[in-house]
């Protein structure tokens, strides 16, 4: 394995994803996943993770003799946060309540929050039930769609023959124009 494998296996066992260490090391992120590509088909593992074990393992035991592992500076650390949930910083003698003004604010702009919950919205301006939508894209209330293969093929159908009506229609009309231009 080259050097830069190493490297890059050395700082994924240090829990670092692509971009930190491409931060670190001042290559793309791209560059660090070829890298790590390269050491798992190397090394016969499924995973990164095993690849980083190994290669801890095996500098544990002395066999890579190349270069420690890279610690994180402090201004690279702080360029890219990792993406973990922080709870939040609450000072214990702030006033727990919350102004009239934010609830109001929350529950107007509460339906255009996506992917959150369950769907349905009890505030007082949306209805507390939910209805699939019979339309076959996605709309505000439906994300995704939500038709069976029943429903897709009956669609599909019907879709035809209406073309085909207004086909035969439009070819009727255009006939018709012609024999009264004829006359």
């Amino acid at each position: 394995m080259s050097v830069g494998q190493l490297e890059v296996l050395r700082l994924v066992n240090l829990h670092l994803n692509s971009k930190e260490i491409a931060a670190q090391l001042g290559i793309s992120s791209h560059t660090v996943d070829q890298r790590v590509r390269g050491a798992i088909r190397a090394l016969g593992v499924a995973r990164r993770s095993e690849a980083a074990r190994l290669v801890d393992l095996s500098d544990k035991a002395g066999a890579f003799a190349v270069a420690p592992p890279i610690a994180p500076s402090a201004d690279e650390a702080q360029a890219y946060q990792r993406l973990i949930h922080q709870a939040p910083h609450i000072d214990a003698g702030s006033d727990q309540g919350q102004s009239k003004g934010a609830v109001s604010s929350q529950i107007r702009h509460a339906d255009r929050t996506r992917g959150t919950g369950t769907g349905r919205l009890e505030t007082e301006q949306s209805a507390l039930y939910f209805r699939s939508s019979l339309l076959p894209w996605s709309t505000s209330q439906q994300v995704s769609n939500t038709w069976g293969v029943g429903q897709r093929l009956a669609t599909i159908v019907a879709i035809a023959i209406l073309s085909s009506f207004s086909a035969g229609m439009l070819l009727a009309g255009l006939e018709s124009l012609s024999r009264l231009l004829l006359r």
